[in-house]
């Protein structure tokens, strides 16, 4: 696992004001996520790991390895960590726009076609990254609107790499148990667990229309017949105005 200059428990505990609730920024598949003042006024998004879920000790080690080689503008920045036998704690880069999810689908909040448009090059740059940029190709595995968050300038950064996947060397496909978000994962890694780059590209083009127009791939107007990709697919090209978000503005 790699190492950082660690943080104390009794520091982040400080910082969050114990915790509380009203410094919660959001829950995840292995913990929630905490909004810590520091005294010196820089704000840090403190990722704290519920360890009686199984897998949660996993996650924690591997968001650590993950996040400690990597350096990119579209990708949440790793601080530093929290760790001891009873508590795990990983310190993010805050970001203060909060998730594209909350973007597309809280009310009050609306995007205009040209900021979607930037955000969705921003996760296309980062998955560019993690797959040909670095030494060892990288696989998200749980690419979604949730797992995307938005910086001071609405610059669209991934994040959340607890089951992401190092593709060793010659390795185009690994198999896992671990699966990711109905709706957004890949058909070969839903039925057979097979993880390749290729399964972080479905999940970014269901993404992609999830971000156009407005509808999650379990809204209710879709059915076993009628899927998120084939309503966008059978209104290309002719009748692709029908699927835009309406509240797109320019």
């Amino acid at each position: 696992m790699a190492t950082f200059e660690r943080v104390s428990f009794h520091e982040l505990r400080q910082i969050t004001n114990g915790f509380s609730e009203s410094n919660l920024l959001g829950s995840g598949s292995f913990g929630s996520v905490y909004k810590g003042i520091c005294e010196n006024g820089m704000v840090w998004a403190i990722k704290v790991f519920d360890l009686q879920l199984e897998g949660a000790f996993k996650s924690f080690d591997r968001e650590c390895e993950v996040l400690s080689c990597l350096r990119h503008r579209n990708l949440t920045r790793v601080i530093t960590a929290c760790s001891s036998l009873d508590f795990k704690a990983l310190v993010l880069e805050y970001m203060p726009n909060g998730s594209l999810q909350k973007w597309l689908h809280v009310n009050h909040h609306v995007l205009s076609i040209m900021q979607r448009l930037d955000i969705t090059i921003d996760v296309a740059s980062g998955l560019e990254y993690l797959h040909y940029g670095y030494s060892t190709p990288i696989v998200h595995c749980d690419l979604k609107p949730s797992n995307i968050l938005l910086g001071q300038d609405m610059v669209g950064h991934v994040c959340d790499f607890g089951i992401a996947k190092l593709l060793g060397d010659g390795e185009s496909v690994v198999q896992t148990k671990t699966l990711a978000t109905f709706g957004y994962i890949a058909p070969e890694y839903g039925l057979e667990g097979l993880v390749s780059t290729s399964c972080d590209v479905y999940s970014f083009g269901i993404t992609l229309m999830e971000t156009f127009t407005q509808r999650k791939p379990k809204d209710e107007m879709f059915t076993e017949e009628l899927s998120l990709r084939r309503w966008v697919q059978d209104c290309l090209p002719d009748s692709v105005i029908q699927v835009i978000d309406r509240l797109t503005s320019s």
